[in-house]
């Protein structure tokens, strides 16, 4: 039997806004972290290598001795600042001069694209298979790059949950462990970690860019108010000793005067948090500092407004879970009242079971009680339901199908049910009263129905995903219309991004006869109930491209070469990255000028795409004065076609790379964007151009390594390792 509860199900309301621990993704009310359902990173083939394709200048060549550009910090060298320990040298730091420090950095225009690339990517001496691919017989190109500087903050500790500084890191992110260090006789057990892959080909080692940058940084080290300063200290030095060890291994040249420095912050982390918030991430309590960019909450915020709930029939609302403690950015409506305003929640997972009649008489019952003000005011009956992708054809029983239609036809009643009122005896006529055949007013007590009905809100984590079969059984059945129309008016009329499984097509197609004549609104045309499905529901998976903007879409090859289902979408131009459409030839439909093919781009880490920026952009943005809309899409669509998606939402929505991200992220739905890491480090260079078209000073919210390392967390659940 589906779960059913008597009090309130969602748990007490409280406005924590604990970040998740880091590399997890916490989207759990009970604070144990879990991947959002449905979700998955896709393959994305890398091609043929560059130099086979027979390309005159490889996009990984180095760049000219003009086009080098450093990194300028302001606390190299560390004149100025008090030594501390003199075997390793450690300096002191104030707070004041570190919130300098990172400003400065955050103001420096990063070097070139191909000044950091393919360094960035990983190549460890001992992986033939990378180094082959990205460099060949280039040996130059192996070489670590002398443009970057940067700064890492490592907190003392490494208990990252509460207490962080922005951009702060924990020592074993960084630090071979000791024993490791000792058994290869490095300088006093001290050595940074050998980040690069030994083994294997990847152009998304976002994992491995804080380490790969902290041997390119002066270090700060901080610590909590329950760190000492001797143990600061400690690590500051062991740090100082890897940095010496790192230096020795790499120069060519005999060891001269130290390239990178260590820095303890004399000021306490309470006076920090006080006095210098902007280097805050996590307060001390462990929730997200006002305005810090923390990926994790980002995306969870796009999310929930991307799928916030809307009514998608009379009295029935489709959204993600209610989650109180979770504030949006344009929110200004209580969360305790939004919550209330529901009488009946219905959670859509992948645990529960086809709900039966005894499931709904208690459900009726808390109803009961609820309109009679006995239960809690914050007290919401709940039901489960199975989620989209659990009743698998063809394998379904008659039983699942049943409960289906058997719950939308309860769903309808409370929807719709009649409230019994008392009327007043009056002795006068008025609007409200009630007249019989002869036109003679009921002067006596009776009962009255008005129109009101329970407020149901279908829902589950993503807003979109599990609740997908469910709410479109529904909407065929309260509506009365076939599958493929309740499909695009969900997305179209009521503005639904959602995703369902290919099987849920199946199920729904199959059954749709029974779920139109049992609709409500059925009047007996037996011709009605098996209309002919059109031709681009058959090549449906059950996903329909992306709505990013309103116009635009983000989507694979398979969207693309269905144009008759992005003519139902309104979409009228379609922009292929790399991936040419199979029937342009063929279709008369679609002027020429209304696709635009990019060429010799692949998913390989050295093609690159920045320079196709500004004709895809304004290819985009004819189509937007023409009033039609644009598919964006490659193979899969989450590399090559998100990132011209990202390009774009950076522009038109004026958002840093992060928030661009996030965005994009949210609204690809079950599918995990993926740019690789020369795309994204081009994303960050775009970032520049954009502030310098506004007219205004660059001022990055994040660095490259900080970014690399939230997508490498962010996507850590995912994974198939």
């Amino acid at each position: 039997m589906a779960t059913v509860c008597a009090t309130a199900t969602r748990p007490a309301l409280t406005t924590d806004q604990r970040a998740p621990s880091a590399l997890s993704i916490n989207t759990s009310q009970a604070g144990t972290p879990r991947a959002i359902p449905h979700k998955h990173i896709p393959y994305c083939s890398p091609g043929p290598r560059p130099a086979s394709r027979g390309l005159d200048i490889s996009p990984g060549s180095p760049p000219s001795a003009s086009q080098y550009q450093e990194t300028s910090s302001l606390i190299y060298p560390p004149n100025g600042f008090e030594k501390i320990s003199n075997d390793p040298p450690v300096y002191s730091i104030t707070a004041a001069k570190l919130s300098h420090a990172v400003e400065h950095l955050a103001t420096q225009p990063l070097p070139p694209t191909q000044q950091v690339f393919p360094w960035l990517h990983g190549l460890h001496a001992e992986n033939q298979l990378q180094l082959q691919f990205f460099v060949a017989r280039k040996k130059a190109l192996r070489r670590t790059p002398k443009c970057l500087r940067g700064l890492t903050v490592v907190k003392a500790g490494g208990d990252l949950s509460h207490s962080k500084l922005k951009g702060a890191i924990a020592p074993e992110e960084i630090l071979a462990p000791l024993q490791v260090a000792k058994d290869k006789k490095s300088e006093d057990g001290a050595e940074f970690l050998d980040a690069d892959p030994k083994d294997g080909f990847g152009v998304r080692n976002f994992q491995i860019q804080a380490a790969k940058l902290s041997t390119l940084s002066d270090i700060v080290v901080y610590g909590d108010s329950r760190t000492s300063k001797e143990e600061a200290l400690r690590l500051a030095r062991r740090v100082s000793r890897a940095q010496a060890a790192w230096q020795k291994k790499t120069d060519t040249l005999p060891f001269g005067p130290r390239q990178f420095n260590t820095f303890v912050v004399s000021n306490k982390y309470d006076f920090i948090e006080t006095d210098h918030p902007n280097l805050i991430s996590l307060d001390s309590e462990g929730c997200v500092a006002h305005n810090a960019m923390d990926f994790f909450h980002r995306e969870r915020v796009e999310m929930c407004s991307m799928s916030a709930p809307s009514q998608i029939s009379h009295n029935v609302w489709l959204g993600p879970t209610p989650d109180p403690t979770l504030i949006l950015d344009d929110d200004k409506v209580d969360p305790l009242k939004a919550l209330r305003d529901y009488d009946l929640m219905i959670e859509a997972s992948d645990l529960a079971q086809v709900p039966d009649t005894k499931a709904f008489s208690v459900l009726e019952e808390l109803l009961e009680h609820k309109a009679n003000a006995q239960l809690a005011e914050n007290a919401i009956p709940q039901l489960e339901f199975p989620g989209s992708g659990a009743i698998m054809p063809p394998t379904w029983s008659q039983a699942e199908v049943d409960g289906l239609l058997a719950t939308c036809e309860w769903m309808y009643k409370q929807a719709h049910k009649r409230l019994v009122t008392h009327q007043r005896r009056d002795s006068k006529l008025s609007l409200s009263t009630e007249t019989d055949a002869d036109g003679d007013s009921d002067m006596l007590d009776a009962e009255a129905e008005r129109p009101k009905g329970n407020r149901i809100l279908i829902h589950c984590t993503d807003g979109y995903t599990e609740t997908s079969l469910l709410a479109l059984a529904y909407y065929m059945y309260a509506e009365y219309v076939p599958v493929h129309d309740a499909w695009l008016q969900l997305h179209k009329d009521k503005g639904r991004n959602f995703f369902a499984y290919g099987t849920d097509v199946a199920l729904l197609r199959s059954i749709q006869p029974r779920i139109l004549q049992a609709s409500p609104k059925y009047c007996g045309n037996i011709m009605q109930l098996c209309p002919a499905f059109p031709d681009w529901l058959e090549k449906m998976d059950g996903s329909l491209p992306s709505r990013v903007l309103d116009y635009m879409y983000l989507g694979n090859l398979g969207h693309a070469n269905n144009p008759a289902l992005l003519q139902e979408l309104g979409i009228g131009q379609i922009l292929s990255v790399g991936e040419p459409v199979s029937w342009a030839k063929e279709s008369g439909t679609w002027p020429k000028e209304h696709l635009l093919f990019v060429d010799k781009v692949q998913d390989n880490g050295v093609d690159p795409l920045t320079e196709e920026f500004p004709r895809c952009l304004e290819f985009i943005e004819r189509g937007h004065r023409n009033g039609t809309k644009t598919l964006v899409h490659c193979r899969v669509g989450v590399s090559r076609s998100a990132t011209i998606c990202i390009a774009e939402v950076m522009k038109e929505l004026d958002l840093t790379f992060p928030r661009a991200y996030c965005f994009v992220r949210a609204r690809r739905l079950n599918v995990i964007i993926q740019p690789h890491l020369r795309f994204s480090y081009e994303l960050l260079k775009w970032e520049e151009l954009q502030c310098q078209k506004r007219g205004r000073p660059l001022r990055r919210e994040l660095e490259w390594a900080t970014i690399a390392r939230e997508i490498a967390a962010m996507n850590k659940p995912y994974s198939r390792q």
